[in-house]
């Protein structure tokens, strides 16, 4: 049965759901069971300014860059016709936007890695999760900005149309989507396959932690108005109603006016 095995049909009509299930399964998995493992384990402490530098370069790069990704791929193609916007124009803005957030992304993931692997301090405390999702992010957008380079062949966005179909089609449970992008570059098709690796690595690694990001304005107005803080008291209280000292761990804020 291995000699009918399709990797275009794996990559593009399988993965795409093996990604989405694993990542919310996960995600919700790990903060059932471990939730103090829900964090980025910051080693801010060792060789602050390249963590700094190295940090904001990357987070501002891969945030425009996965965003520019979102909107770029599901977006109707009909809004881009209703609102009367060319093709080729989304096309250079992806490329112009997209290629400097990539190198800005790269640049600042460099420095993260470089960081982590000549600091022994730092390496000693390094997890093989973390320098291993971090070199897969490296190597993806390497990779992506390799991809420009094609894409500047095509910028009448009939490549682009492409890629946006197939996108929502998957979203659109349509199992027939694979067949619109079986004979792109072998380039795009290793970033879309590590694009979905690195998906469903997500909820096993340190980028969960970017989640708690998206859902902290939402989580603050569910619980308006309140503050948790650690107690100082050594003792524990006694066994009878709230005390005044209990009722003061939970801190009442009241919204400016």
């Amino acid at each position: 049965m291995f000699w009918n095995f399709d990797i275009d049909y794996f990559i593009f009509g399988i993965m795409p759901y093996i990604a989405l299930t694993v990542l919310i399964v996960g995600s919700i998995a790990r903060y059932e069971r471990d939730p103090f493992t829900w964090k980025s384990s910051s080693s801010q402490l060792l060789r602050r300014k390249q963590l700094i530098w190295g940090s904001i370069l990357f987070h501002v790069g891969i945030i425009t860059v996965f965003g520019g990704h979102l909107i770029g791929l599901f977006t109707p193609i009909w809004v881009l016709d209703t609102l009367g916007i060319p093709y080729a124009l989304k096309q250079w803005a992806a490329v112009l936007l997209g290629g400097v957030a990539g190198v800005a992304a790269l640049i600042g993931a460099t420095m993260l890695i470089h960081r982590r692997v000549t600091d022994l301090r730092i390496w000693l405390h390094t997890s093989f999760a973390d320098i291993g999702i971090l070199v897969l992010i490296w190597l993806q957008l390497f990779i992506g900005l390799g991809t420009i380079f094609l894409t500047l062949r095509h910028m009448d966005g009939s490549e682009m149309v492409r890629f946006m179909n197939w996108s929502q089609s998957v979203v659109l449970l349509n199992l027939n989507a694979w067949a619109t992008v079986v004979d792109v570059h072998w380039l795009y098709k290793i970033h879309i396959f590590l694009g979905l690796l690195i998906t469903i690595l997500f909820p096993f690694t340190r980028l969960v932690h970017m989640l708690s990001g998206f859902a902290a304005p939402f989580r603050f107005l569910l619980r308006p108005g309140y503050q948790v803080v650690r107690s100082r008291r050594q003792v524990a209280l006694p066994d009878r109603g709230v005390s005044r000292s209990a009722s003061a761990m939970v801190t009442n804020i009241k919204p400016a006016e």
